[in-house]
């Protein structure tokens, strides 16, 4: 029996192929990719009977495997009786530096190209052009094969046997998957209320390829209710893969328990979780530096074998996992986890290695995407993250500095930056003397400046120089090439604007609506399940998030009792102009209420200024009690040791202090007695500020309420995530107080959870 392998040409041969090392920080394998342009000005140089961007199928059989490749050959040139494949490839270096035997690759995807149209009109002979373009000047080095149908068919017989192991290993595990998920029953004794109707709810969005907005409570199981229906899914045929997509590490940890408790009940699955850059490189300490990086160093040389032995012994991929395996294999973790994931049927990442163009997954085949899932969690938070995303910004004195560190080394990149420095000059100059600008437009010439600005600096680049100029010009690189990715999107949910001194430009493009491009970004999946606890207003988180008149919408009611919340209010301002006069009777209420329940308390302030009055005002009275106190730019342990103090078998209780819509608002779980008193101080509203304005206008302009868009929403939102810190489960009980007299209005109020509206007024 022959087991089918549908796989397209390119990840074939660049498996089979690739080879060398990852150039650090900057790859010069991105430079020779197909660039849109070159291929477009070449094949415009087509003959009458050539044709381009051909698709080309065939079948390959190997032993027990059947592969059904397909694929896109940029050109097919008809020289009489002769047929040639023409494979085009774009490069800013220097084309004396290509041989015809630098990239292998290449010609094994122009040589399976030929192999297919062969033997699909039974030719005898076959020609191969390699066609190299050096972007910008336009010139050209091409190279000439001619391969008999007998030697491109022993080829392609060769590149299946060398991708076979791996096929091989891919479909025994997906059988060994699919027979486990079928024998697989809800981890949990049983579906806790509320639960078997967000799982069916998401069953039921997969199976008909919708999306799915859900505002479920804290506490009901949000993660297993929507892993276990997409395992199940997968066992079905629906899906091939889940994509598991967080805000932060803490929400990362919950996927990777769920997928563990699913395995220990009989689930054979590759879940890979993504750990960023930064976080996972090994460091200096262990050969990847400044200097150079010996996991970078002939990284595509070992990385098949690395990956083979990863998939053959383990399913929950996890951060220590892939560096364990990274340091056996000597490969650079963090390609190591991406090059992994490609081949995973769970990945637990960002949201950004889908959402952010950037970022995003390159590599995935839309074939993959049309049969895999998107679980948005805390989806609240995609809000503003794909505001960032979608945004894009450069300065001016970068590209004065990089004008100066050029000027004598590279003409050409020296008189690119003056030309961007120069208009920047005139926009300053437009500006008569205001120091921040705003418009519709985009600054005229400035793509095109930028463009010529990254082909300069990606040909300097190559060269493979070091140092602080490197460095210097590589940021610059990639900020430009954000922007210029983000120029392409731009439209009328977009405003540029620039924030003007003497000696600087500050130029934004800044993405006021997400929703559209979040649409876009999520159509060629199969369904998307976007749920949060605090997703309310649904309405806005709909719009927001680029919901269709189709989509589905599910909210659940909490399951906890009544009984289990003691709901207080204090109508109090907190307003700034009213913080100073109202502090005392706040810090009193605190203290009264810490005397009242002595137990584990968190209190949420608006700013880190507001919070460290407050907690001094705190101390002055309460000198016996043990407080702790968030700090700025806490590191990871940092932030594990506060959450680590809060003990429910503590000798004496704790009193924590935190920033409402910071690290300790959101995504922790203290069960139990670790936390049994929560207080909010404040409505939460994001600090007025010229960019929350601007959203404010665009939303009025649009017929929606630009102040509750921009102020009200966000705001409230930071205060539900703060006050769902306190019942975790069916067991949990506390104290909530709300301070600020805006709770008591109707606009606020109907912003409550309906758990909430039972409140002692203090």
């Amino acid at each position: 029996m022959l087991y089918t392998i549908s796989i397209s040409v390119r990840p074939l041969v660049e498996y089979v192929f690739r080879s060398g090392s990852i150039t650090s920080g900057f790859r010069t394998a991105t430079s020779l990719t197909e660039g849109t342009r070159a291929h477009q000005q070449l094949q415009r140089e087509y003959g009458e009977l050539d044709q381009k961007e051909v698709h080309l199928e065939t079948e390959i059989a190997h032993e027990d495997l059947l592969f059904q490749v397909e694929g896109r050959c940029d050109g097919l040139i008809r020289e009489g009786e002769r047929f040639m494949i023409d494979e085009i490839k774009s490069t800013s270096g220097d084309l004396g530096e290509i041989a015809q035997d630098t990239y292998p690759v290449h010609w094994a995807q122009a040589k399976l190209y030929a192999y297919m149209y062969a033997k699909l009109h039974d030719m005898a002979q076959m020609a191969i052009r390699l066609t190299y373009f050096q972007v910008p000047s336009g010139e050209r080095k091409q190279f000439v094969e001619e391969w008999t149908l007998e030697e491109l068919t022993a080829f392609a017989q060769e590149v299946v046997a060398a991708y076979a192991p791996y096929a091989r290993l891919l479909h025994e595990h997906a059988q060994r998957r699919n027979q486990s998920i079928k024998e697989l029953g809800f981890p949990f004794p049983a579906y806790r209320e509320g639960q078997r109707k967000l799982a069916g709810a998401v069953y039921k969005s997969v199976g008909e390829g919708r999306r799915l907005f859900a505002k479920a409570p804290t506490g009901i199981g949000k993660t297993i209710s929507t892993l276990f229906p997409s395992v199940k899914a997968i066992g079905e045929g629906l899906l091939t893969r889940i994509f598991y997509l967080t805000a932060k590490t803490i929400t990362r940890t919950a996927a990777e328990e769920a997928m563990a408790r699913m395995e220990r009940q009989g689930l054979h699955m590759h879940t890979v979780t993504l750990t960023a850059k930064d976080k996972i490189c090994f460091g200096e300490s262990e050969g990847c530096g400044a200097m150079g990086c010996s996991f970078s160093e002939g990284y595509y040389d070992r990385i098949n074998e690395a990956i083979l032995d990863l998939l053959a012994h383990e399913t929950l991929i996890t951060r220590p996992v892939v560096e364990d395996y990274a340091r056996k294999h000597h490969v650079c973790p963090f390609e190591f986890s991406l090059d992994a994931s490609y081949a995973a049927d769970a990945v637990i990442c960002d949201y950004n290695y889908i959402f952010d163009p950037r970022v995003s997954l390159k590599r995935m085949p839309e074939e993959t995407k049309k049969r895999s899932v998107l679980l948005i969690d805390e989806a609240h938070n995609l809000v503003d993250r794909a505001r960032g995303m979608y945004s894009a910004e450069l300065n001016k004195s970068a590209f004065l500095e990089l004008q100066r560190s050029y000027k004598e080394s590279n003409p050409a990149l020296y008189n690119a930056a003056k030309r961007v420095n120069s208009r920047f000059k005139l926009l300053r100059k437009a500006s008569e003397n205001e120091e921040r600008i705003v418009g519709s437009q985009q600054p005229e010439m400035m793509v095109e400046l930028l463009e010529d600005f990254a082909l300069q600096a990606e040909a300097e680049l190559m060269t493979g120089k070091s140092g602080e100029e490197a460095e210097a010009l590589l940021e610059s690189y990639f900020a430009v090439q954000a922007y210029l990715r983000i120029s392409k999107l731009y439209d009328e949910r977009f405003v540029t604007y620039a924030e003007l001194s003497q000696s600087e430009v500050y130029l934004k493009l800044f993405c006021l609506d997400p929703s559209y491009l979040l649409q876009q970004a999520g159509k060629n999946y199969r369904s998307s399940i976007l749920f949060s606890a605090t997703l309310m207003p649904l309405g806005y988180y709909r719009d927001m998030l680029g919901a269709e008149e189709e989509d589905y919408s599910l909210s659940i009611p909490s399951p906890f009792s009544a009984d289990q919340l003691d709901m207080r209010v204090m109508p109090l301002s907190t307003r700034y102009k009213d913080r100073e006069r109202n502090l005392e009777p706040i810090v009193r209420m605190l203290v009264e209420l810490v005397q009242e329940k002595p137990v584990n308390t968190l209190v949420f302030l608006p700013s880190y200024p507001y919070m460290q009055d407050i907690h001094a005002a705190f101390t002055r009275l309460n000198p016996e009690v043990r407080t702790l106190l968030q700090g700025q730019g806490m590191s990871e342990e940092q932030r594990e040791a506060f959450l680590e103090a809060f003990q429910s078998d503590a000798k004496a209780p704790i009193v924590g202090f935190a920033v409402m819509g910071g690290i300790f608002s959101e995504g922790i779980d203290l069960k139990g007695e670790r936390l049994s008193s929560v207080v909010v101080v404040g409505v939460g509203l994001p600090q007025l500020s010229f960019e929350n304005d601007i959203i404010k206008d665009y939303f009025d302009r649009t017929g929606k309420r630009g102040y509750d868009y921009a102020y009200v929403y966000p705001g409230i939102n930071k205060v539900l995530q703060a006050g769902g810190r306190l019942i975790r489960s069916e067991q949990d009980s506390g104290t909530l107080t709300l301070v600020d007299d805006r709770f008591l209005n109707r606009q606020y109020g109907l912003l409550l959870p309906d758990e909430w509206r039972r409140f002692r007024r203090i």
